[in-house]
């Protein structure tokens, strides 16, 4: 990793690593620096990770800890879910209730980190950090953002694709009544754009389309403002069967027939 060798102990790795601002290494690497075959990483690693000193995200890659986070036992996952998605070789993006946070959206910092990607990966947490993986085959097909973090960028999902996940799938984003309070705040914030929500809207299903539409007009009359949504109308009305607000609930309520939604439900939102 460099040209001239230095000697640097097991036990001054973190500081050492925190100080050259490299804040992910890999086994490989640290055999190198530490100039000690493979093998003998893992139990050196361990000690380190035992001392609250490092963690591991994923076999075979530690993060450092500064001094700052090591009552976590971890970082935030902001540090390190591009390094660990990139290990993993995997698309992804930062979604649902840790997106809307990202875009000042979120009423309550979530309780876990949520990463949507096109594969299975199992849910892990390291000290006080916990991140949830949520699969979505269309993952890498989304618009993202790309996000500034103290080690570097991440991906982000837009404000727009945020708002179509939580429809999706309310129960990652606390139910429907706090989906609309998302999705409020991000009218209220005036950078929601509308033709970026329709063409994002392509890679979700009917009914999450027609929910949305629905949310926006409810979440308007709840703002006493109006919401141009008269461009994912089209979409709505591809389905002769309507569509019930919440997927999980009765067969009866008022039909929305600008929508096809079937209200079975009530939404309040936070406002």
């Amino acid at each position: 990793m460099s040209d001239a060798r230095v000697d640097i102990r097991a036990s001054d790795l973190p500081d050492e690593l925190i100080a050259r601002g490299q804040h992910w290494i890999n086994l490989p690497e640290v055999a190198e620096l530490l100039h000690v075959p493979q093998g003998q990483v893992p139990p050196l690693m361990a000690r380190l990770r035992k001392k609250g000193q490092v963690f591991s995200p994923t076999r075979g890659a530690y993060v450092p800890i500064p001094p700052e986070y090591r009552s976590w036992g971890a970082v935030p996952a902001t540090h390190f879910v591009d390094r660990l998605m990139a290990a993993l070789d995997h698309p992804y993006y930062v979604g649902f209730l840790s997106a809307a946070e990202v875009h000042g959206a979120a009423h309550q910092r979530p309780q876990v980190f949520q990463v949507v990607t096109t594969a299975r990966v199992r849910d892990r947490s390291f000290g006080r950090v916990a991140l949830e993986f949520i699969k979505d085959v269309r993952a890498a097909d989304r618009p993202v953002d790309i996000s500034s973090t103290p080690t570097g960028t991440m991906r982000v999902a837009t404000r727009e694709v945020t708002v179509l996940d939580l429809v999706a799938s309310p129960k990652h984003g606390g139910g429907l009544s706090n989906v609309a309070t998302v999705a409020a705040d991000l009218v209220s914030s005036g950078h929601l754009d509308f033709g970026k929500l329709t063409r994002a809207a392509t890679t979700y299903p009917l009914a999450v389309v027609q929910r949305t539409g629905w949310l926006f007009d409810h979440v308007a009359r709840h703002l006493g403002t109006e919401i141009e949504t008269d461009p994912l109308v089209p979409h709505a009305r591809r389905r002769s069967e309507p569509t019930p607000l919440d997927a999980g609930g009765p067969r009866s309520g008022e039909l929305d027939a600008r929508w096809n939604v079937l209200v079975n439900t009530d939404v309040e939102p936070d406002l």
